[in-house]
């Protein structure tokens, strides 16, 4: 067996990462370790430690562990958000960059980070203004590789999270993605479980740099995930 790559994961109770989880049972070459702010109901079979703690001590939390790749697959919504802009960005981002920072003075070599299609630090849009920022901010901290995914939108069930609108695009999108071609491909919707195992696949690779994977780079990277022997 190859040696076993340490994973600390943030966002464990969104749909990436409950497919994460999912994707990690049987596989004895990756530990998998969630960091939460509440208790997350694991699937039977799952190989996980989880770590229920304030997010003001995830910093330390993630040094103790040492793990050698950080995953965030964290992200909240407008209307969780109470429709408030710092709230929105307590989490999406003074969170996710507050743990990056902390993981990579602790040696992570590594973080995979899940942004958006369309993220741009000048757009217009709001959500996808603040998801811009942080790929900014996160190409700054220090990682010896950055891998940043861009996926359009994703498909799954939620939890808990009723989103009406969202319900609608996914029953549509299998009907609209064939056309999203050219410049519009990396549009195309995605399922949470592909963008999941492609954050395992990028957890793989060793080479340093800062890298942006969009609908293309997100099913090779799945692939990879799929091809890996224990």
């Amino acid at each position: 067996m190859s040696e076993v790559l340490r994973i600390v994961l943030i966002g464990s109770t969104g749909l990436v990462g409950r497919k994460l989880i999912d994707a990690c049972i049987g596989r004895g070459n990756v530990r998998l370790i969630a960091v939460a702010r509440r208790e997350v109901k694991l699937p039977q079979g799952a190989r996980i430690e989880l770590v229920v703690a304030d997010p003001k001590d995830w910093g330390e939390v993630i040094a103790g562990i040492a793990p050698d790749v950080l995953i965030n697959a964290l992200g909240t919504t407008w209307k969780q958000a109470g429709k408030d802009e710092a709230a929105f960005r307590a989490v999406d981002q003074q969170l996710v960059i507050n743990a990056a920072r902390a993981a990579q003075r602790a040696g992570v070599r590594q973080l995979v980070s899940v942004s958006s299609v369309g993220a741009d630090a000048r757009s217009k849009k709001f959500y996808l203004r603040v998801k811009g920022e942080v790929e900014k901010e996160l190409s700054t901290v220090g990682f010896k590789r950055l891998d940043v995914m861009r996926p359009g939108l994703l498909r799954g069930a939620r939890i808990d999270d009723s989103r009406p609108i969202e319900a609608i695009a996914q029953a549509i999108a299998p009907l609209v993605d064939p056309f999203l071609i050219g410049k519009w491909r990396p549009y195309r919707s995605v399922s949470a479980e592909m963008v999941a195992q492609a954050a395992l696949g990028l957890a793989m690779r060793k080479a340093p740099g800062r890298f942006t994977h969009d609908y293309e780079g997100i099913r090779r990277a799945k692939r990879e995930w799929i091809k890996v022997k224990e």
